[in-house]
């Protein structure tokens, strides 16, 4: 396996050392939970405080939300064009090694004298420079942020390359599964943010090594790294949004008994949140005083738009539909519950004299937990339940997977929503202490208590993993939901080495549902609406 260049098998690994590091991140969120519960200081000196905050940060976001990406694709995204492997194989293993050996060096740092990168994982100068964080901490992270987005970047070229020029005979761009699109997009994405964010770490590490003073703040270098930083900043939201949006998009229409509402719809909204999502990075950057706050905060306002209309797109593909709520329905409904209510304080903080007041606060840091939280670990745990059967080939306890739904997600709406009220009531991110007579003891731990039953929901998702990959109901057919659309439901649980035996035709963008369900698609044809011949009847179970 460890030499593997299958993309079955990479997307595998990179599932398994992603949600690694995601215990290991949310093993120190629990700490500095822990550490916030009551006022004073409990356990943790502000400098271990720091370093847990700092590396929290930088492991979720980007040692689990940007490669499992890179795991559901590489799995997923051959399949659902019919391809029998990645464009470049051996590069694709080369990627996941990279991101490998970049988590360890960054995690290397706690093994330092001074111990880790205790900045905040965004690194503003000149807070990160040699003077006022010294020791070899901050250089590894900055080192091992290089490596691993470097293997990011071969990721989204290898994947690019897959897409566009290894499709299946009848597979067209406008017969693509959405999540085959979204990775499209995010990968172009990557190209366009990662090189940025690669050119700032190596001036970091050439002010804390060099002395070469790329980020002096006596010539701007202050504000000059939040630019670049930013820039890679709000696209990386979208590289992490939008592949659990098609996740989402493939999951609902399986469920809902119904196709999806707004294929191309959903396609062009995809494109303008692309392009809209690199031109919104200077919002976060308003309490500068540095910015064109009137031009960040349209294209800010204008973003939301399109992804209102991914919101009708699920919502319609829902409407009238014969739903039924298997834990990968629960999941996304989660999500989409969850993304709404971020959504919602996005738009709030697009406005600069509200940005003003929330800036540092901790209304910010519930929006983010809300938007990521809510984007990525819910659609990761619906792709998870989804497609553990065609990984496998055994399905997963539908009892364990609501018991491990319902406490994650009241888990979650108990430590994050209060967090918009201490945040209102001005209680600053990223400080280890508080007073009593702050009035902020009792929300911070609730904001706690959600955190500890957050963590243990983990636990029966571990629990059903293992018991399920040993003993689970077997998968024995190529589609266990009954009416998967896309090409992946066409072939074995789990698929052969190269994919398929054999591929089914396709004419539509739901080739394995017309595969199985040929009189349902005959009948539809049959039923087209006679003042618009070229549309179909849509109503299919």
């Amino acid at each position: 396996m460890l030499r593997t260049t299958d993309p079955k098998d990479v997307g595998l690994l990179y599932l398994v050392t992603a949600f690694g590091f995601f215990l290991v991140g949310g093993a120190m969120a629990l700490l500095v939970r822990a550490e916030l519960a009551r006022p004073e200081l409990q356990f943790l000196s502000t400098e271990q405080y720091n370093q847990l905050f700092t590396m929290h940060g930088t492991i979720m976001l980007l040692l689990y939300a940007t490669p499992i990406v890179f795991g559901f694709a590489n799995y997923i995204v051959p399949l659902q064009i019919g391809a029998p492997d990645v464009a470049f194989p051996r590069l694709n293993a080369f990627s996941y090694w990279l991101f490998l050996f970049g988590g360890l060096i960054v995690l290397g740092g706690f093994l330092t004298p001074g111990g880790a990168a205790d900045f905040g994982w965004f690194a503003y100068t000149p807070l990160s420079d040699a003077t006022h964080s010294p020791g070899p901490g901050g250089s590894l992270w900055a080192s091992g942020l290089i490596v691993s987005g470097l293997g990011t970047i071969l990721g989204a070229v290898n994947m690019i390359t897959s897409i566009a020029c290894m499709r299946a005979p009848g597979m067209t761009m406008f017969r693509m599964p959405i999540f085959t699109w979204n990775i499209l997009f995010t990968s172009v994405l990557i190209l366009i943010a990662f090189p940025v964010l690669t050119a700032a770490l190596f001036g970091l590490l050439a002010d804390r090594n060099l002395d070469a003073n790329v980020f002096d703040p006596a010539s701007g270098g202050a504000v000059l790294w939040q630019h670049l930083f930013w820039f890679f900043g709000h696209p990386e939201v979208y590289i992490v949004a939008l592949p659990f949006f098609g996740i989402v998009t493939e999951i609902i229409p399986v469920f809902a008994r119904k196709p999806l509402f707004g294929y191309k719809g959903m396609v062009y909204a995809s494109v303008a949140i692309t392009v809209l999502s690199a031109v919104v990075w200077a919002h976060h950057m308003y309490a500068t005083g540095a910015v064109l706050m009137a031009f960040f905060s349209l294209t800010t306002f204008m973003i939301a738009v399109p992804t209102g209309i991914k919101f009708v797109n699920w919502i319609g593909t829902m409407w009238r539909g014969r739903i039924t709520f298997e834990t990968p329905m629960l999941f996304s409904l989660g999500f989409l519950a969850t993304f709404l209510l971020g959504g919602m304080t996005g738009v709030m903080l697009a406005s600069p004299p509200l940005g003003f007041h929330m800036s540092d606060t901790y209304f910010v840091v519930a929006h983010f937990h809300y938007v990521l939280f809510g984007t990525i670990v819910f659609s990761v745990f619906a792709g998870a339940y989804f497609w553990f059967p065609k990984m496998t080939g055994r399905m997963l306890d539908e009892r364990l997977g609501k018991l491990h739904f319902w406490t994650m997600f009241i888990g979650f709406h108990l430590t994050f929503l209060v967090q918009h009220w201490l945040g209102n009531e001005g209680m600053p991110r990223r400080y280890a202490d508080y007073l009593p007579t702050d009035g902020f003891t009792l929300l911070n731990t609730l904001s706690s208590i959600g955190a500890f039953l957050l963590g243990a929901s983990t636990l029966p998702f571990l629990y059903n993993v293992f018991r399920s990959y040993r003993y689970g109901r077997v998968a024995g057919v190529d589609d266990p939901w009954g009416f998967g659309n896309s090409l992946e439901w066409a072939t074995t649980c789990p698929p052969p080495r190269h994919n398929f035996t054999e591929l089914p035709r396709i004419r539509s963008e739901r080739p394995a549902f017309e595969l199985h369900h040929p009189h349902t698609v005959e009948r539809a044809r049959a039923e087209e609406d006679p003042k618009d011949p070229g549309r179909p009847h849509t109503s299919t179970p």
